[in-house]
């Protein structure tokens, strides 16, 4: 039988936030605070940031898909 696999952790999170650069804590990683999770958060709810799509006109096809 093999033997289990080791996964290690690194305690200390030495990476820094995402919005502001000040190095994040452990309660709100990978963020600094909940000022710079918020922040995040309202980029995501606005459509400031957003997944890449292969089709160019998804809202076309969920507006074909009403009209069944």
């Amino acid at each position: 039988m093999a033997e289990p696999v080791e996964i290690i952790l690194e305690v200390g999170n030495s990476k820094s936030c995402p919005i502001c650069e000040k190095k994040s804590t452990a309660t709100y990683q990978p963020f600094c605070s909940k000022r710079c999770a918020d922040i995040d958060l309202h980029r995501w709810l606005s459509g400031r940031y957003a997944v890449p799509s292969e089709r160019a006109e998804d809202d076309n096809d969920a507006n074909s898909d009403a009209d069944l």
